[in-house]
């Protein structure tokens, strides 16, 4: 009789169980309802820590909530003295200043022969319509220097922290060493070493030679960086800084860095400007323009819808379920990025909305013609999506170029729409290629949902 057969289960490797395709089809459905449903929470509820304001306090333009303009004018002795070129190399850095805030519905506009910069910028966002504070808000328009301070007016400590002797307005010495026309680029990063905030500079080669002279004959002593007469920042150089590039390093936060960064890079003036003639603009048009266009974008979505659902059926719900995905990422983007929405960004929503309903029609007109071969329904839609993918990736970059082109060559309200422009086509691309993808694959494996008269087309799927 023969001995029963020994098994070792200790060389027996088990195996773990996989997901069914079905499992993993519902998994990929969860995830694209959960992602529609994060943006329209997050314009409904606003996400302050991600930088997000709900839809109802999301920055709007000029046009929308009015603003001040005012005209600025050389702080100078011998006005006739101002080049025009000056005037054109103030007016660039003054609409770069208000641009790294996210403004871009603005118009400034210069006047060589008067010698001065005619500006229209909206109030800032929040309640305050204070015209002057929206000026002082601009970011200072004032000259950026470097300085050595005396050190009769200030100390340091054991672990080297800056003490001051004196009250801060004293400090200031107009002992220039480094002023804005030497810096070449600044930009916020973070400090691996430390895990904080820091502020890395680019100078120029004229700078670079001036900074290392200087951070040579101040070590361990602070340099101090002053808008005017506002001291900005005070750091204390550790070594001699040459090669023409610095850092400046301390507790910054993340905003703080940013900003402090956007002072230096847009604060090469050649003269400080003051504002003057400062006058509020009221919206009155411009609220009646948007009820209007809010009315008219209303009316054409719902339009859209039904005559997705009317074409289209269960594929044109699922549209329009992405559709509404589609608005809430955008006015999302659009809050994190700091923008304005104006009566052309709404305008740049509305027609990206139409290239989503384009991206839609030639996904189901695809995957109509393979259920009318007798294809199946799953088949079918994977086949549909795959043909329509080079004409809706073709229609999209090359949006993105003109947006592109755009958003580099314009300015204000120009630069505003290109902006819209490029996240809605991005936001479009997504929601149609990736979102309804994965909605209509899950819902049409479901049997009560097979039916290929639900798709616009006669017959059932096989």
């Amino acid at each position: 009789m023969a001995k029963p057969r020994r098994i070792d289960y200790s060389s027996v490797q088990r195996k773990e169980p996989k997901l069914k395709p079905g499992a993993k089809l519902w998994i990929k459905f969860t995830v694209a309802v959960l992602i529609v449903a994060f943006f329209v929470v997050m314009i409904l509820t606003g996400a302050p820590g991600l930088g997000v304001s709900k839809v109802s306090d999301v920055k709007t333009g000029i046009d929308i909530r009015g603003g001040v303009s005012a005209t600025l004018y050389p702080d100078v002795d011998d006005v006739d003295s101002v080049t025009d070129e000056q005037i054109k190399t103030i007016q660039e850095i003054l609409e770069n200043r208000i641009e790294a805030k996210g403004t871009f519905d603005y118009n400034m506009s210069p006047d060589y022969e008067n010698k001065r910069l005619l500006l229209e910028i909206p109030y800032a966002s929040g309640d305050d319509t204070n015209p002057q504070k929206v000026i002082d808000d601009l970011g200072e328009m004032a000259l950026l220097t470097f300085q050595r301070w005396d050190e009769e007016k200030y100390a340091t400590d054991s672990s080297g922290r800056i003490i001051f002797l004196v009250d801060e307005a004293e400090l200031k010495d107009d002992n220039i060493v480094l002023d804005g026309t030497d810096i070449k680029d600044s930009v916020a990063m973070l400090n691996k070493d430390n895990n904080s905030y820091m502020v890395a500079l680019t100078l120029t080669e004229e700078g670079a030679e001036k900074f290392a002279v200087a951070t040579a004959e101040l070590i361990y002593k602070p340099i101090a960086i002053y808008l005017d007469d506002e001291l900005k920042s005070y750091p204390v150089v550790s070594g001699v800084i040459a090669g023409g590039e610095a850092s400046i390093t301390g507790n910054f936060t993340v905003e703080e860095a940013v900003e402090l960064a956007n002072y230096i890079k847009y604060g090469a003036l050649p003269f400080a400007m003051t504002a003057e003639e400062i006058n509020s603009i009221t919206p009155i048009l411009g609220e009646s323009a948007l009820n209007v266009t809010l009315k008219a974008a209303l009316v054409a979505f719902l339009l859209v819808v039904l005559f997705m659902i009317g074409r289209y059926r269960l594929p044109g719900v699922i549209a329009s379920v992405a559709l509404v995905g589609l608005v809430a990422s955008e006015i999302f983007w659009i809050s994190a990025f700091n923008a304005s929405i104006t009566l052309p960004g709404i305008a740049g929503i509305i027609l990206t909305i139409g290239m989503g309903v384009d991206a839609n029609v030639i996904i189901y007109e695809r995957i109509k013609e393979e259920l009318g071969k007798g294809i199946g329904l799953s088949e079918a839609i994977d086949v549909g999506f795959k043909r329509a993918f080079s004409a809706i990736f073709d229609a999209n970059v090359t949006t993105l170029i003109s947006g592109g082109a755009l958003y580099i060559v314009g300015s204000g309200p120009i630069k505003g729409f290109a902006l819209t422009l490029i996240i809605g086509v991005i936001m479009s691309f997504f929601t149609a290629i990736i979102v309804v993808k994965y909605l209509l694959k899950a819902v049409a494996s479901l049997k009560v949902f097979s039916k290929n008269w639900l798709y616009g087309v006669k017959g059932v799927a096989k």
